[in-house]
């Protein structure tokens, strides 16, 4: 499916906030929402992880989940298309901690702007296509291993060796094979993780936009 282009100013815009894991897409992604006042609707990619409750923990907690197969990529594409019409979608909640999702789901509604942030929103043809606008946020390998450290254990209930194994099996190989390689359809990049002056840039060019 082709890119959308050019993007219309009698529909929502859709923008696609790509980079590794730890590279400071969330803070950058709420940065925006918090300059735009609310008229902004936040989907994360791996709220969309698949619900596998068939599996055992111990199986689940071997599944590579930085892989594109991981995510249920289909669905976030049809609630996007939802939103695109006006229609509200009830957003998975993903629990990381038994990695399955939740019962309960969040209403998002309708808005002018959606930013759909996480590590493979560029690399997925089908996603990306719905993008008007595509950011990938460029930032060195070792500072974002520092930040999912300190995600993954404060938040996510992770040990540090549980963590560093994950990095050097899974996310390391998988940011070379999928993430690195989706900067090239990025339309913006964000160099070195939250940059005011670029989130400034971005925000400009929203609003701009939005007339």
């Amino acid at each position: 499916m082709p890119d959308r282009s050019p993007w219309k100013p009698d529909r929502p815009l859709f923008i696609g906030i790509a980079g590794g894991s730890g590279s400071g897409k969330t803070t950058i992604a709420e940065s925006v929402l918090e300059r735009l006042d609310g008229r902004v609707s936040l989907l994360q990619h791996d709220a969309y992880y698949r619900h596998q409750p068939e599996l055992t923990h111990e199986e689940r907690t071997r599944v590579n989940y930085d892989h594109p197969s991981s995510l249920e990529t289909e669905l976030l594409v049809e609630h996007l298309e939802q939103l695109r019409s006006g229609v509200a979608i009830q957003k998975p909640v993903y629990d990381f901690s038994r990695h399955l999702r939740s019962d309960e789901t969040i209403r998002i509604e309708p808005a002018r702007v959606v930013v759909v942030e996480g590590i493979l929103v560029l690399s997925e043809p089908e996603l990306r296509s719905e993008l008007d606008l595509k950011i990938f946020v460029d930032t060195d390998a070792d500072l974002r291993l520092a930040r999912r450290l300190e995600r993954d254990i404060t938040e996510r209930g992770r040990t540090v060796d549980s963590v560093i194994e994950q990095y050097f099996t899974t996310v390391r190989p998988m940011h070379l094979e999928f993430v690195a390689p989706s900067r090239r359809y990025a339309d913006l990049i964000i160099p070195e993780g939250y940059n005011p002056a670029a989130v400034a840039t971005v925000v400009e060019l929203i609003r701009s936009r939005l007339g």
